[in-house]
Protein backbone atom coordinates (compact mmCIF):
# COMPACT_ATOMS: atom_id res chain seq x y z
CA UNK A 1 0.00 0.00 0.00
CA UNK A 2 3.12 2.41 1.24
CA UNK A 3 4.39 1.23 -2.18
CA UNK A 4 1.31 2.72 -4.64
CA UNK A 5 0.80 4.98 -2.56
CA UNK A 6 4.28 6.12 -3.27
CA UNK A 7 4.16 5.73 -6.77
CA UNK A 8 0.82 7.93 -7.19
CA UNK A 9 2.82 10.27 -5.38
CA UNK A 10 5.44 10.06 -7.79
CA UNK A 11 3.10 10.54 -10.99
CA UNK A 12 1.07 13.72 -9.38
CA UNK A 13 4.38 15.34 -8.38
CA UNK A 14 4.16 19.26 -8.88
CA UNK A 15 6.65 20.70 -11.39
CA UNK A 16 9.22 23.27 -10.29
CA UNK A 17 10.92 25.71 -12.16
CA UNK A 18 14.06 24.86 -13.60
CA UNK A 19 13.31 20.95 -13.56
CA UNK A 20 13.93 18.52 -16.86
CA UNK A 21 11.18 16.75 -17.88
CA UNK A 22 10.32 14.66 -20.82
CA UNK A 23 7.60 15.44 -23.41
CA UNK A 24 5.76 14.30 -26.44
CA UNK A 25 5.54 16.92 -29.46
CA UNK A 26 1.90 17.91 -30.34
CA UNK A 27 2.97 20.33 -33.02
CA UNK A 28 5.49 21.93 -34.78
CA UNK A 29 4.88 25.39 -36.04
CA UNK A 30 7.33 28.27 -37.51
CA UNK A 31 8.36 29.25 -34.58
CA UNK A 32 6.87 27.42 -32.11
CA UNK A 33 6.58 23.77 -30.93
CA UNK A 34 3.84 22.22 -28.48
CA UNK A 35 4.45 19.28 -25.85
CA UNK A 36 2.63 17.03 -24.26
CA UNK A 37 4.12 16.32 -21.04
CA UNK A 38 2.46 13.14 -19.78
CA UNK A 39 0.70 13.99 -16.11
CA UNK A 40 1.36 17.40 -16.02
CA UNK A 41 -0.01 19.50 -19.26
CA UNK A 42 0.65 20.96 -22.65
CA UNK A 43 3.42 22.94 -22.81
CA UNK A 44 4.99 25.46 -24.97
CA UNK A 45 8.79 25.64 -26.82
CA UNK A 46 8.80 29.62 -28.63
CA UNK A 47 11.00 31.34 -30.16
CA UNK A 48 15.00 31.14 -29.06
CA UNK A 49 14.22 28.32 -26.39
CA UNK A 50 13.70 25.93 -29.85
CA UNK A 51 17.07 24.20 -29.78
CA UNK A 52 18.11 23.60 -33.41
CA UNK A 53 20.35 20.39 -34.39
CA UNK A 54 20.70 19.76 -38.20
CA UNK A 55 21.28 15.58 -37.45
CA UNK A 56 18.02 15.49 -35.94
CA UNK A 57 14.92 16.73 -37.51
CA UNK A 58 12.39 16.59 -35.02
CA UNK A 59 8.84 14.53 -35.86
CA UNK A 60 5.03 14.86 -34.16
CA UNK A 61 5.35 12.63 -31.67
CA UNK A 62 9.03 12.54 -30.75
CA UNK A 63 10.47 12.75 -27.50
CA UNK A 64 12.20 15.60 -26.19
CA UNK A 65 13.48 16.78 -23.18
CA UNK A 66 13.12 20.33 -22.32
CA UNK A 67 13.99 22.22 -19.16
CA UNK A 68 10.68 24.26 -16.99
CA UNK A 69 10.65 28.06 -17.37
CA UNK A 70 7.02 28.96 -16.62
CA UNK A 71 4.50 26.69 -14.79
CA UNK A 72 1.83 29.20 -16.42
CA UNK A 73 2.48 31.69 -19.01
CA UNK A 74 -0.17 34.31 -20.37
CA UNK A 75 -1.80 31.17 -22.70
CA UNK A 76 -2.40 29.02 -19.69
CA UNK A 77 0.24 26.62 -20.99
CA UNK A 78 3.92 25.73 -19.39
CA UNK A 79 6.55 27.54 -20.66
CA UNK A 80 9.15 25.53 -21.86
CA UNK A 81 12.78 25.33 -22.70
CA UNK A 82 14.45 22.31 -24.87
CA UNK A 83 17.88 24.51 -25.72
CA UNK A 84 19.49 23.86 -22.43
CA UNK A 85 18.26 20.49 -22.15
CA UNK A 86 18.77 19.64 -25.18
CA UNK A 87 22.50 21.10 -24.89
CA UNK A 88 23.09 19.41 -21.35
CA UNK A 89 22.27 16.08 -23.07
CA UNK A 90 24.18 16.59 -25.96
CA UNK A 91 27.53 17.36 -24.35
CA UNK A 92 26.98 14.09 -22.26
CA UNK A 93 26.68 12.12 -25.49
CA UNK A 94 29.84 13.80 -26.95
CA UNK A 95 31.72 13.01 -23.52
CA UNK A 96 30.44 9.30 -23.94
CA UNK A 97 31.60 9.43 -27.47
CA UNK A 98 35.29 10.65 -26.15
CA UNK A 99 35.37 8.23 -23.69
CA UNK A 100 34.53 5.14 -25.90
CA UNK A 101 36.85 7.07 -28.94
CA UNK A 102 34.36 6.53 -31.51
CA UNK A 103 34.02 7.17 -34.82
CA UNK A 104 31.05 9.30 -35.87
CA UNK A 105 29.48 11.27 -39.58
CA UNK A 106 29.72 14.64 -39.37
CA UNK A 107 27.47 16.12 -42.54
CA UNK A 108 30.07 19.26 -43.20
CA UNK A 109 28.11 22.79 -43.09
CA UNK A 110 30.36 25.90 -44.48
CA UNK A 111 34.21 26.24 -45.43
CA UNK A 112 36.89 28.67 -44.52
CA UNK A 113 40.41 29.25 -45.39
CA UNK A 114 41.75 27.09 -42.23
CA UNK A 115 39.13 24.26 -42.50
CA UNK A 116 35.34 23.03 -42.44
CA UNK A 117 33.01 23.54 -39.81
CA UNK A 118 29.95 21.35 -38.97
CA UNK A 119 27.46 20.12 -36.11
CA UNK A 120 27.89 17.33 -33.75
CA UNK A 121 24.85 16.95 -31.52
CA UNK A 122 24.24 20.51 -32.50
CA UNK A 123 27.59 21.57 -30.67
CA UNK A 124 29.63 23.85 -33.25
CA UNK A 125 32.69 21.43 -34.98
CA UNK A 126 35.60 22.77 -36.58
CA UNK A 127 37.47 20.75 -38.81
CA UNK A 128 41.26 21.95 -39.70
CA UNK A 129 42.42 21.43 -43.33
CA UNK A 130 45.78 19.07 -41.46
CA UNK A 131 43.04 16.84 -40.27
CA UNK A 132 41.58 16.32 -43.79
CA UNK A 133 42.17 12.57 -45.14
CA UNK A 134 44.84 12.70 -47.88
CA UNK A 135 41.75 12.01 -50.17
CA UNK A 136 40.09 15.61 -49.58
CA UNK A 137 43.58 17.34 -48.76
CA UNK A 138 43.57 20.57 -51.02
CA UNK A 139 46.82 20.15 -52.62
CA UNK A 140 47.43 23.59 -54.66
CA UNK A 141 51.10 23.93 -55.86
CA UNK A 142 51.29 27.88 -55.42
CA UNK A 143 50.20 27.46 -52.44
CA UNK A 144 47.25 30.02 -53.00
CA UNK A 145 44.38 30.27 -50.27
CA UNK A 146 41.46 31.24 -52.53
CA UNK A 147 42.71 28.13 -54.74
CA UNK A 148 42.59 25.72 -51.51
CA UNK A 149 39.12 27.47 -50.57
CA UNK A 150 37.62 26.32 -53.87
CA UNK A 151 38.90 22.92 -52.95
CA UNK A 152 37.59 22.88 -49.15
CA UNK A 153 34.02 23.99 -50.59
CA UNK A 154 33.52 21.04 -52.86
CA UNK A 155 33.29 19.07 -49.51
CA UNK A 156 30.36 21.11 -48.10
CA UNK A 157 27.02 19.11 -47.57
CA UNK A 158 28.91 15.97 -47.50
CA UNK A 159 29.05 13.78 -45.08
CA UNK A 160 32.48 12.92 -43.44
CA UNK A 161 33.80 10.19 -40.91
CA UNK A 162 35.49 11.81 -37.95
CA UNK A 163 36.58 11.37 -34.27
CA UNK A 164 36.55 14.26 -31.79
CA UNK A 165 39.92 15.02 -30.85
CA UNK A 166 39.35 18.20 -28.51
CA UNK A 167 36.57 19.12 -27.01
CA UNK A 168 35.48 22.37 -25.02
CA UNK A 169 32.07 22.36 -23.11
CA UNK A 170 32.83 25.89 -21.46
CA UNK A 171 33.63 27.37 -25.46
CA UNK A 172 31.20 25.23 -26.66
CA UNK A 173 33.30 24.17 -29.50
CA UNK A 174 34.96 20.85 -30.83
CA UNK A 175 37.54 20.20 -33.23
CA UNK A 176 37.45 16.71 -34.95
CA UNK A 177 39.58 14.57 -37.80
CA UNK A 178 38.76 12.65 -40.63
CA UNK A 179 42.29 11.19 -40.73
CA UNK A 180 42.45 10.02 -37.24
CA UNK A 181 38.96 8.19 -38.19
CA UNK A 182 40.90 7.24 -41.14
CA UNK A 183 43.93 6.12 -40.01
CA UNK A 184 42.27 3.09 -37.76
CA UNK A 185 41.00 1.60 -40.89
CA UNK A 186 44.50 1.96 -42.35
CA UNK A 187 46.56 0.58 -39.11
CA UNK A 188 46.38 -2.97 -40.47
CA UNK A 189 47.82 -2.11 -43.83
CA UNK A 190 50.81 0.08 -42.27
CA UNK A 191 51.48 -2.83 -39.44
CA UNK A 192 52.97 -5.04 -42.69
CA UNK A 193 54.95 -2.45 -44.24
CA UNK A 194 58.16 -1.62 -43.01
CA UNK A 195 61.38 0.89 -44.23
CA UNK A 196 63.26 -0.18 -46.76
CA UNK A 197 60.11 -1.77 -48.90
CA UNK A 198 59.45 -0.35 -52.15
CA UNK A 199 55.75 0.66 -53.76
CA UNK A 200 54.85 1.51 -56.52
CA UNK A 201 51.79 3.97 -56.78
CA UNK A 202 50.57 7.26 -58.36
CA UNK A 203 51.52 11.25 -57.54
CA UNK A 204 48.65 12.76 -56.58
CA UNK A 205 49.99 16.14 -55.62
CA UNK A 206 53.04 18.63 -55.89
CA UNK A 207 53.82 20.75 -53.88
CA UNK A 208 56.83 23.12 -52.91
CA UNK A 209 58.21 20.98 -50.60
CA UNK A 210 57.42 17.79 -52.37
CA UNK A 211 55.12 15.09 -53.84
CA UNK A 212 52.60 12.95 -52.60
CA UNK A 213 51.89 9.74 -53.72
CA UNK A 214 48.95 7.51 -53.33
CA UNK A 215 49.75 3.37 -53.11
CA UNK A 216 47.61 0.80 -51.34
CA UNK A 217 44.96 3.18 -50.10
CA UNK A 218 47.91 4.68 -48.27
CA UNK A 219 49.42 8.10 -48.87
CA UNK A 220 53.15 8.91 -48.57
CA UNK A 221 54.99 12.24 -48.79
CA UNK A 222 58.30 12.46 -51.02
CA UNK A 223 60.01 15.07 -50.07
CA UNK A 224 61.89 17.76 -52.14
CA UNK A 225 65.23 16.55 -50.45
CA UNK A 226 64.29 12.88 -52.03
CA UNK A 227 63.11 13.71 -55.41
CA UNK A 228 66.21 12.93 -56.76
CA UNK A 229 70.13 13.56 -56.55
CA UNK A 230 70.73 16.64 -57.88
CA UNK A 231 69.68 20.24 -56.34
CA UNK A 232 65.45 20.96 -57.33
CA UNK A 233 64.35 24.27 -56.84
CA UNK A 234 60.64 23.70 -57.79
CA UNK A 235 59.08 19.39 -57.61
CA UNK A 236 56.86 20.19 -60.56
CA UNK A 237 60.02 20.43 -62.37
CA UNK A 238 60.42 16.99 -62.57
CA UNK A 239 57.69 15.23 -62.01
CA UNK A 240 53.98 16.13 -61.92
CA UNK A 241 50.41 14.78 -60.54
CA UNK A 242 49.63 11.49 -62.23
CA UNK A 243 52.87 9.97 -63.12
CA UNK A 244 53.44 6.56 -62.07
CA UNK A 245 56.63 5.84 -60.04
CA UNK A 246 58.00 3.63 -57.71
CA UNK A 247 59.82 4.61 -54.42
CA UNK A 248 61.17 3.27 -51.60
CA UNK A 249 60.04 3.43 -47.99
CA UNK A 250 62.48 5.34 -45.40
CA UNK A 251 60.67 6.06 -42.43
CA UNK A 252 57.12 5.00 -40.72
CA UNK A 253 56.29 7.30 -37.76
CA UNK A 254 52.62 6.69 -36.87
CA UNK A 255 50.64 7.00 -39.64
CA UNK A 256 53.00 9.05 -41.74
CA UNK A 257 54.82 7.42 -44.61
CA UNK A 258 58.24 8.78 -46.00
CA UNK A 259 59.05 7.79 -49.28
CA UNK A 260 62.35 8.77 -51.82
CA UNK A 261 62.89 8.69 -55.65
CA UNK A 262 66.54 8.71 -55.53
CA UNK A 263 67.19 5.82 -53.08
CA UNK A 264 66.27 3.75 -56.09
CA UNK A 265 68.73 5.58 -58.13
CA UNK A 266 72.38 5.29 -58.53
CA UNK A 267 74.19 8.61 -56.29
CA UNK A 268 76.14 10.31 -59.52
CA UNK A 269 77.84 12.26 -57.21
CA UNK A 270 80.10 8.99 -56.32
CA UNK A 271 81.14 8.82 -59.46
CA UNK A 272 81.59 12.07 -60.95
CA UNK A 273 83.07 14.01 -58.18
CA UNK A 274 86.64 11.84 -58.92
CA UNK A 275 87.51 14.22 -61.63
CA UNK A 276 87.64 16.97 -59.35
CA UNK A 277 90.33 17.45 -56.39
CA UNK A 278 91.09 19.52 -53.76
CA UNK A 279 92.88 22.88 -55.21
CA UNK A 280 91.56 22.81 -58.76
CA UNK A 281 90.31 26.06 -60.42
CA UNK A 282 86.87 25.11 -61.97
CA UNK A 283 84.24 26.79 -63.80
CA UNK A 284 80.94 27.17 -62.68
CA UNK A 285 77.69 28.68 -62.85
CA UNK A 286 75.70 30.94 -60.06
CA UNK A 287 72.35 29.27 -59.31
CA UNK A 288 71.59 30.61 -56.15
CA UNK A 289 72.39 33.48 -53.76
CA UNK A 290 72.25 33.38 -49.54
CA UNK A 291 72.77 35.14 -47.08
CA UNK A 292 75.40 32.78 -46.12
CA UNK A 293 76.67 32.28 -49.63
CA UNK A 294 76.65 31.43 -53.38
CA UNK A 295 75.54 27.87 -54.85
CA UNK A 296 77.47 26.69 -57.93
CA UNK A 297 76.97 24.48 -60.20
CA UNK A 298 79.83 22.88 -62.16
CA UNK A 299 78.01 20.14 -64.18
CA UNK A 300 74.55 18.63 -64.73
CA UNK A 301 75.40 16.36 -60.59
CA UNK A 302 78.12 18.20 -58.90
CA UNK A 303 76.97 21.68 -57.05
CA UNK A 304 79.17 23.33 -54.90
CA UNK A 305 78.86 25.90 -52.28
CA UNK A 306 81.03 29.88 -51.86
CA UNK A 307 80.52 30.65 -48.53
CA UNK A 308 79.95 34.34 -48.30
CA UNK A 309 83.34 34.47 -46.07
CA UNK A 310 85.12 32.87 -49.22
CA UNK A 311 83.68 35.28 -51.70
CA UNK A 312 83.98 38.93 -49.93
CA UNK A 313 84.48 40.58 -46.58
CA UNK A 314 81.68 42.44 -47.00
CA UNK A 315 78.63 40.54 -46.50
CA UNK A 316 76.14 43.43 -48.32
CA UNK A 317 77.71 43.33 -51.17
CA UNK A 318 77.47 39.76 -52.41
CA UNK A 319 74.72 41.01 -55.34
CA UNK A 320 77.47 43.36 -56.09
CA UNK A 321 79.90 40.79 -56.38
CA UNK A 322 78.25 37.86 -58.16
CA UNK A 323 74.77 37.04 -60.27
CA UNK A 324 72.22 34.52 -60.82
CA UNK A 325 73.37 33.03 -64.27
CA UNK A 326 76.89 34.29 -64.23
CA UNK A 327 79.41 31.66 -65.12
CA UNK A 328 83.23 32.38 -62.61
CA UNK A 329 85.89 30.60 -61.95
CA UNK A 330 86.25 29.42 -57.97
CA UNK A 331 89.08 27.45 -56.32
CA UNK A 332 88.08 23.82 -54.49
CA UNK A 333 88.79 24.19 -51.08
CA UNK A 334 86.89 21.08 -49.70
CA UNK A 335 85.16 17.70 -51.13
CA UNK A 336 82.98 15.28 -48.58
CA UNK A 337 81.85 13.00 -51.09
CA UNK A 338 79.44 11.06 -48.79
CA UNK A 339 77.75 14.37 -47.42
CA UNK A 340 77.60 15.92 -50.77
CA UNK A 341 79.28 19.03 -49.83
CA UNK A 342 82.09 20.80 -51.94
CA UNK A 343 83.31 24.16 -51.18
CA UNK A 344 84.50 26.50 -52.97
CA UNK A 345 86.43 29.92 -52.99
CA UNK A 346 86.39 33.26 -55.24
CA UNK A 347 88.60 35.10 -52.90
CA UNK A 348 91.52 32.30 -52.97
CA UNK A 349 91.20 32.40 -56.77
CA UNK A 350 91.19 36.34 -57.09
CA UNK A 351 93.83 36.66 -54.38
CA UNK A 352 96.36 34.55 -55.85
CA UNK A 353 96.08 36.19 -59.46
CA UNK A 354 96.20 39.67 -57.64
CA UNK A 355 99.21 39.21 -55.69
CA UNK A 356 101.38 41.78 -56.00
CA UNK A 357 104.92 41.30 -56.93
CA UNK A 358 107.44 42.05 -54.88
CA UNK A 359 109.95 45.45 -55.51
CA UNK A 360 114.11 44.94 -55.22
CA UNK A 361 115.36 48.22 -53.31
CA UNK A 362 117.97 49.77 -55.59
CA UNK A 363 121.05 50.60 -52.69
CA UNK A 364 120.93 53.85 -52.04
CA UNK A 365 124.89 54.88 -52.95
CA UNK A 366 126.61 57.17 -50.08
CA UNK A 367 128.77 60.37 -51.15
CA UNK A 368 130.26 61.96 -48.90
CA UNK A 369 130.98 65.82 -49.27
CA UNK A 370 134.73 67.08 -49.61
CA UNK A 371 134.91 70.09 -47.43
CA UNK A 372 136.16 73.12 -49.68
CA UNK A 373 139.46 74.68 -48.21
CA UNK A 374 139.55 78.08 -48.19
CA UNK A 375 143.10 79.18 -49.90
CA UNK A 376 144.73 81.88 -48.07
CA UNK A 377 145.79 84.80 -50.67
Amino acid sequence: MAKLLKEKTALFKTPQIGEIIEGKVLRIGKNEMEVDVEGIGVGIIRGPELYQNPDEELKIGDKILATILEIENEKDKMELSSKKASHDSAWQEINRIIEEDETIEAKITQANKGGLLAQIKGIPAFLPVSQLHHEHYPRVEDGDRNKILTKLNQLVNQILKVKIIDANSEEDRLIISEKQAASEAQKGIIDKLKVGDVVEGEITGVVNFGAFMRFDNLEGLIHISELAWQRIENPADIIKAGNRVKAKIISIDANRISLSLKALQDDPWQKKIKKYKVGDVVEGEITKLSPFGAFIQLDADIHGLAHISEITDDPSRLEAVLAIGDKRKFKILSIEPKEHRLGLSLKALEEKTAAPKEKKEKPVKKTTKKAKVKKSK
